[in-house]
């Protein structure tokens, strides 16, 4: 079984993000980029799955500019077998990205696709679900828990009323949850040896997708500031606060 994985480059999980004077995007000017954390549950869950016995091959794709390709470097130092790089030196939409997985996956052939149920960056939530509805694919979003059978799989997912758990046929699309394992750290040695892994580079331009994109950013703000709290002497006053002040309750 041959498994692709996407993989997203982003602002790092730590960082306080700045917005831009001219409030046109977030400021990336000297910020420390890394691989989307959701996508290294994805990883990982191809990298255990290959581990099992269950896949074969694992891919991992990056859709970006060039220096997507050193979110590529880590999945092949965390165990991926060899990575693809459609490259764009203009952002993607998620609906333009779903197109090229699709692309890819005709031409690839796996009978499973991992993302990560959403980017930090965006947070859309979106690319799995049209990547699905592009191939047809029986999808399990936001998954926490996956169990292979031979062509069946079984997917938990967590929901605003409890657990659900869904029984799939492949091929199929999997987003994955942070919930769904522990990413592993890539070893110094795995590292060396992801720099002599192929990455095969591919223009989007040259693959005859339509990604012109559909939205247009008007203005990037920062949340307004919240008014600072205030101390109470004792809890009689506190009391007297919440009942009295408009809005507290």
């Amino acid at each position: 079984m041959k498994v692709l994985v996407a993989v997203k480059r982003v602002v790092d999980f730590n960082v306080r993000i700045r917005v831009k004077s001219d409030g046109s995007d977030v400021d990336t000017d000297n910020v420390k980029m890394s691989m989307n954390p959701f996508d290294e549950n994805a990883i990982e869950e191809a990298l255990r799955m290959r581990e099992a016995g269950i896949a074969s091959e694992v891919i991992a794709i990056s859709v970006g500019g060039t220096k997507s390709q050193e979110t590529l470097r880590t999945a092949l130092a965390m165990g991926a077998d060899r990575a693809i790089h459609l490259e764009s030196a203009d952002p993607v939409e998620p609906l333009g990205v779903a197109k090229l997985l699709a692309k890819v996956v005709e031409q690839e052939s796996p009978e499973v696709v991992i993302l990560g149920k959403q980017a930090i960056d965006d947070d859309s939530n979106q690319t799995g679900q049209m990547l699905a509805a592009l191939l047809n694919w029986p999808q399990g979003g936001s998954a926490s828990k996956a169990e292979f059978d031979g062509d069946k799989l079984t997917l938990t997912r967590e929901t605003d009323s409890g657990l659900e758990t869904l029984a799939i046929t492949l091929p199929a699309i999997i987003t994955t949850d942070l919930r769904l394992n522990e990413p592993r750290y890539p070893k110094l040695p795995d590292i060396m040896k992801a720099k002599r892994k192929p990455i095969d580079i591919i223009d989007v331009a040259s693959m005859g997708v339509d990604v012109t994109p559909r939205l247009k950013v008007l203005k990037v703000a920062e949340p307004e500031a919240r008014e600072p709290g205030i101390k109470v002497a004792n809890a009689a006053e506190l009391v007297d606060k919440l009942k009295n002040e408009a809005g507290v309750i």
